[in-house]
């Protein structure tokens, strides 16, 4: 259990877009209304605080209550989550994160109106689980689908 809750000290990386979560990446896919999602699954090995992606202020923290499939399937979708909205330099950024299998409770560390910093912890989600980056239209991803990320670490934006 201590392994599972660690939460090392980071040096938060240099980028717009950094990821939020160590992990890796399931998929990276086009919107329809020109955003791309970027998908990053963690193993009950991984470190499970989450980070901003970007510095700017939360606009808003809703918690929605779902099913517990694994999160890497499909069926994810309409598993529990917490969706976050911040006001940044690039405009709203939505941050999705979402419980699997086992992750039964996800941990939001700061409300509604926080400004924050890029790399600051946002939240926890308990054992396995997936966040969700969704990169604002015209910026291209920079990682891979089967890439590591580490958040605050790994840019998930090109220039």
């Amino acid at each position: 259990m201590l392994w599972f809750f660690r939460d090392p000290e980071r040096e938060i990386a240099h980028g717009r877009v950094l990821s939020p979560a160590d992990g890796v990446v399931q998929s990276i896919m086009p919107w329809k209304d020109g955003r791309t999602r970027v998908a990053i699954f963690m193993s009950p090995l991984n470190v499970h605080v989450n980070r901003a992606p970007l510095a700017g202020t939360v606009t808003s923290v809703e918690h929605l209550p779902g099913g517990f499939v694994p999160a890497f399937n499909k069926e994810s979708e309409h598993n529990e989550r917490v969706v976050w909205h911040f006001d940044t330099e690039l405009g709203d950024i939505e941050v999705v994160q979402i419980a699997g299998a086992v992750a039964r409770r996800i941990v939001p560390y700061i409300a509604s109106g926080t400004k924050i910093a890029q790399g600051e912890r946002i939240g926890l989600i308990r054992f396995g689980s997936r966040v969700d980056v969704y990169l604002p239209e015209g910026i291209e991803a920079a990682v891979e689908v089967g890439q590591a990320t580490q958040a605050g670490v790994t840019r998930l934006d090109r220039d």
